[in-house]
């Protein structure tokens, strides 16, 4: 592995000047990962991380789980690597903090690079695997860092203090995309779980009203309780009251009272017709005498 980038003016670079400053070069590979070294370059430092690196890879085959596949995005304000199917950023190597860059002469399909954490300050090798495209990527990389080293000298420095600040505006557009995202999942599972406690609870405060009780002949019973409707006869005067009865009285299967002559007063029947039941029932009480 001995390849670096260099900034040679006769140097015959594969891509046009616009593609790099106004777009981006795409690149498909396989993400072997990143480890922290000591030293930010050196083909010594890029091969004992390829090495580790690479065991790695070994150890996640044979548990069965596969090298994962991204994307590269090659500018001259640096190597971005995102998911090839939902383009999200994973890491964003500024190429101002990118120090070296190699592909192994071993092992054709792989290349690699060293970048400067923009947090934890440490010196971080990642490492790639590219069937047919690992030497074309690093001459890539080499020719965006010639046209920013252009840049650099035309604009007098002030180019790269400009690159930075789009560089941090453009991580903390990233942040804020990623809390969003999680936002939107928090609110989605607080709807879900505010529609299945809808569907599985009652209605509080419902009260099913009941229906009165009926009689064998689905009529209402009678209660002595209930008021009594006061409907004018036809020559308009009211009816005479009905006399209060005794709440022990028995009714027949009809709820009617039985007839009882003797428990009338006096006054309820015509005087031919009273004594007639008197007689009736001193007679009565004269049998049961005998008796």
């Amino acid at each position: 592995m001995n390849r670096a980038f260099s900034r040679k003016k006769d140097k015959t670079w594969m891509h046009t000047p616009e593609a790099l400053s106004k777009h981006y070069i795409p690149y498909n590979a396989k993400f072997l990962g990143s480890t922290e070294v000591e030293q930010p370059k050196g083909t010594e430092v890029v091969r004992d991380a390829v090495r580790k690196l690479k065991f790695a890879r070994h150890i996640k085959k044979s548990e069965g789980q596969k090298t994962p596949k991204v994307e590269l995005q090659i500018s001259i304000y640096g190597v971005k690597i995102l998911d090839p199917k939902t383009k999200e950023v994973q890491h964003n190597c500024q190429l101002h903090r990118i120090s070296f860059c190699a592909d192994d002469k071993t092992d054709k399909r792989i290349f690699t690079f060293i970048c400067k954490d923009s947090e934890s300050n440490k010196h971080l090798c990642y490492v790639f695997d590219s069937e047919k495209c690992a030497e074309e990527i690093t001459l890539t990389i080499g020719q965006a860092f010639d046209l920013a080293y252009r840049k650099f000298l035309e604009s007098g420095g002030k180019d790269v203090e400009t690159r930075k600040q789009i560089a941090g505006l453009q991580k903390r557009i990233q942040e804020l995309e990623t809390e969003n995202t999680e936002l939107k999942n928090k609110v989605q599972d607080l709807e879900n779980q505010l529609r299945i406690t809808q569907v599985h609870a009652s209605p509080a405060g419902s009260v099913t009203p009941k229906s009165p009780s009926t009689d064998i002949f689905d009529m209402v019973p009678f209660s002595p309780i209930s008021p009594q409707s006061s409907t004018p006869t036809r020559n308009g005067t009211q009816p005479p009251p009905v006399p209060s009865r005794s709440t022990e009285i028995k009714r027949d299967l009809f709820g009617a009272e039985p007839f009882d002559p003797f428990s009338c007063g006096a006054g309820d029947f015509p005087p031919d017709i009273q004594s007639k039941l008197d007689e009736m029932q001193v007679t009565t009480e004269r049998g049961s005498k005998w008796d």
